[in-house]
């Protein structure tokens, strides 16, 4: 007789847990824990669109939408990435709305990959990209990023990766964990890899408004030759703090657009119908809001990065998203390690660079999206930290010569 556990699948089974969630189940049974550790944005979703929504439920708008989204929502998005990216997608055949940028991955993998092709995926990254892949029975190929490239991709790289199985690559950029950003100089040199190559784009540009110190979001999509073989990813959780809200979109080709509204309409029916109409508010009449956010953020990383400077932690200086990457890897403790015991000893909860591919090892990700007062507070704990790890090693060191003596 078959146990419970035995009707799992295999190949869900073998998938690991994330690592972001499985740190702070324990983290949550802290009392007193300050916390640097989730990505989200901790402004409030701004009150027009709040209004709109509670309009919509009061008018009664609450029956399914088209299983694209709604045509007004669309045409929002399709203006709004005119407006941005100097791309047109017409809204009716090349724009559809999913449950949160995370389901726009999904559906673009389901939709395009067959059993056995390769999906070449930049680490460090956000954690879902090679479990995806590997359930829509693709192989990923992991491509890793370096401090020295601020963790760019560089063109040699790529070229390394790029195999005749090869089918996609991810472009995760403004980047989670590092906050790398890839400029419009910088993605020509891979626009001229890929060019020639029958290589669809995975574009996840959820962070594209969050970047910093005048630097811009650039999209692949705008390249002469690459918008019809690139699929732009993008949402409302990280731009207008409307994480809960759970609405993303994909931008592409009509007919890979029309190939993950097949597997949409089948797995979720359409996105939340009241989230929608609060979307349309969102991107016609919230950039103030954006712009405010950027600059308050933009604040708290100056912050964080000079904390960490100071703490003699090198830290790379982040163009974008919410995030920063501090290498740990002066006080001789693993990612994992420096992580637990920072948790356990001073109460202080942020990412092992691990939980974002084996090369984020020596790193840990810290978010400052969270009030100046608590990232002060969380600097000076991890800096009694790092300053009790290093006389601990110093100490061994000390003892391990005069037994050597």
């Amino acid at each position: 007789m078959m146990k419970p556990e035995d009707f799992v699948s295999s190949k869900v089974k073998d998938m690991p847990f994330s690592g972001i969630r499985k740190f702070f189940d324990v983290a949550n049974e802290i009392e007193g824990v300050i916390s640097l550790g989730v990505g989200e944005p901790d402004f409030d979703t701004p009150w027009s669109v709040r209004e709109r929504a509670i309009y919509t439920l009061e008018k009664g708008k609450t029956v399914y939408t088209s299983n694209a989204g709604l045509m007004e929502l669309r045409t929002g998005v399709s203006d709004y990435l005119f407006d941005r990216l100097g791309v047109r997608y017409i809204p009716k055949t090349e724009l559809i709305i999913t449950v949160g940028a995370s389901e726009a991955i999904d559906l673009a993998f389901r939709a395009t990959l067959n059993p056995g092709d390769e999906v070449i995926v930049p680490e460090p990254s956000f954690v879902c990209y090679k479990n995806i892949v590997e359930l829509a029975d693709g192989i990923p190929v992991v491509l890793d990023t370096k401090a020295e490239n601020n963790f760019k991709i560089t063109a040699e790289e790529l070229v390394e990766k790029i195999t005749d199985k090869t089918k996609a690559i991810i472009l995760p950029y403004p980047n989670n964990p590092t906050g790398a950003l890839m400029e419009k100089e910088d993605l020509a040199k891979i626009v001229e890899v890929l060019k020639d190559k029958d290589i669809l784009v995975i574009s996840d540009e959820i962070y594209s408004e969050l970047t910093y110190g005048g630097k811009k979001h650039a999209s692949i999509a705008s390249f002469d030759g690459m918008r019809d073989k690139t699929i732009v990813i993008n949402g409302f959780s990280k731009s207008y703090a409307m994480t809960g809200w759970r609405l993303g979109y994909a931008a592409g080709p009509a007919p890979i657009i029309s190939a993950m509204t097949k597997v949409h309409q089948y797995a979720i029916m359409c996105a939340p119908t009241t989230s929608q109409w609060a979307a349309v508010e969102a991107i016609r009449n919230c950039d103030d809001s954006i712009d405010n956010m950027r600059k308050e953020y933009d604040m708290r990383r100056r912050v964080m990065r000079k904390g960490f400077l100071d703490m003699g932690l090198d830290c790379f200086d982040a163009e974008g998203a919410f995030y920063l990457f501090p290498s740990i890897e002066s006080t001789g403790l693993s990612s994992d390690e420096f992580c637990e015991r920072l948790l356990f000893e001073e109460k202080v909860a942020v990412v092992p660079g691990t939980a974002f591919g084996k090369c984020g090892e020596g790193h840990i990700r810290c978010s400052y999206a969270y009030s100046i007062d608590e990232i002060k507070k969380a600097l000076k704990k991890i800096a009694h930290f790092v300053e009790k790890v290093r006389n601990e090693k110093m100490y061994d060191e000390l003892v391990k010569l005069i037994k050597e003596a």
